[in-house]
């Protein structure tokens, strides 16, 4: 059998490269399965969704195997697959789906029914998502391979473009959805709160879907930069001169067509004071105050049921003080929830093979070592302008 490693929760602001098992063919409650594959992993990429559990922001168990951003090869196939075959280079949505229940069957595959005992909805080395072992290590387990799996077509042109697509298995098609859910089209004016590598898929996303102008608003100047060097009109948060006002001086008047939250439950203030202090409410109010009336807000932006860090009792368990009433007032509509990537990552697929766009670049893409991964998690905290990318088996140096 082969050996394996694995970055691993041991508490609030540590994670740490251990040996795990290898991979079985075996569910998180250790029932046989026939419908799986074992990945050697290619390209694993450290989320913000991540370090909100790393942080302590969750009720995830040290010990939990972290990543849920999945990019591989075949190298061992269940008796029951049909599709795949040793050695092909698969993208891994982050959504674990049966592929059999009535959200799959619907395109929901992020609120699968039969994936997690707990509730709807599965993720690989995430809390409270069914317990799958996660991908930031040199093996994991596909369940339900010949469903979830995405294979690349080209091995050799995928390899040349392994930068981006190992952006397929989340944030670019979270970016896209919530792009896609707030409504924007040709011609849109579109806001995206945060500039960090889910904002910036939604801007990019945004401008492939043909917005007319993108702002993207965030607290931090250094990713601000970053972001205006991708071509996307910015908001400086930090300042005390009200958003509204800025897309004013943008636009010509105070509102957008369309809005995205890609900062989600751990949101700070805006203003030089408030930029240091957690308001968790503050992002989906501000979108409501600037999103014109009878549009649509998108939320890719993570909001959980229970924060052990919030501000409030109320924050801890998910309850926050939207204004509620002006959104209804203006007829707005919010979508929220995580992204069904099954329903666009083969498109977006074709947009990178394509040159449509080059998402690591927009977003930062920085490969690292497996034994460099707490070290990526430090600097990805600190809001440095990147997206960490594990290669664990140096094949990106090889391609």
């Amino acid at each position: 059998m082969s050996s394996n490693r694995g970055v691993v929760y041991i508490g609030p602001g540590k994670v740490e490269v251990q040996s795990i098992p290898y991979p079985k063919m075996q569910d998180p409650q250790g029932k046989q399965i026939d419908h799986g594959v074992i990945l050697r992993v290619v390209s694993t990429n450290i989320c913000g969704s991540d370090q909100h559990m790393v942080r302590g922001r969750t009720t995830a168990p040290e010990g939990l195997v972290l990543g849920h951003e999945i990019t591989g090869e075949v190298v061992e196939i269940g008796r029951g697959v049909e599709t795949m075959k040793v050695g092909d280079l698969v993208s891994v949505p982050f959504n674990v789906a049966c592929g059999h229940c009535r959200s799959c069957k619907e395109q929901h595959t992020g609120v699968c029914l039969t994936v997690n005992p707990a509730r709807a909805g599965g993720a690989y080395g995430y809390v409270d998502m069914g317990g799958w072992i996660g991908g930031q290590a040199e093996y994991v387990l596909v369940p339900y391979a010949d469903f979830n799996l995405l294979r690349l077509p080209d091995r050799d042109a995928a390899m040349e473009k392994i930068r981006d697509l190992t952006c397929l298995s989340d944030i670019l098609p979270t970016g896209y959805h919530g792009a896609v859910t707030a409504g924007v089209g040709p011609g849109s004016t579109v806001y995206v709160a945060g500039a960090g590598p889910v904002g910036l898929a939604a801007a990019a996303s945004a401008r492939l879907l043909g917005a007319a102008v993108v702002i993207v608003g965030d607290v931090n100047p250094i990713r601000l930069v970053h972001a205006k060097a991708q071509g996307f009109e910015i908001a400086d948060l930090s300042k005390d001169t009200p958003l509204h006002e800025q897309i004013a001086e943008l636009l010509g008047e105070p509102e957008v067509d369309c809005a995205i939250d890609a900062v989600g439950f751990e949101a700070r203030g805006h203003g030089h004071s408030g930029s240091q202090q957690e308001a968790p409410a503050t992002v989906l109010n501000s979108l409501m105050g600037v999103t014109r009336v009878a549009g649509k807000i998108g939320i890719p932006g993570l909001y959980v049921t229970e924060d052990p860090g919030a501000v409030d009792a109320a924050a801890k368990v998910g309850a926050l003080s939207i204004r509620f009433g002006l959104g209804w007032a203006k007829s707005h509509s919010f979508h929220t929830g995580q992204t069904p990537v099954m329903k666009y990552n083969r498109q977006l697929m074709q947009a990178i093979m394509w040159d449509r766009i080059k998402i690591a670049d927009i977003v930062g893409v920085e490969v690292i070592t497996l034994d460099e991964a707490p070290s990526g998690y430090g600097a990805f905290d600190s809001g440095v302008p990147k997206k960490f990318v594990i290669d664990p088996h140096n094949l990106f140096r090889r391609a």
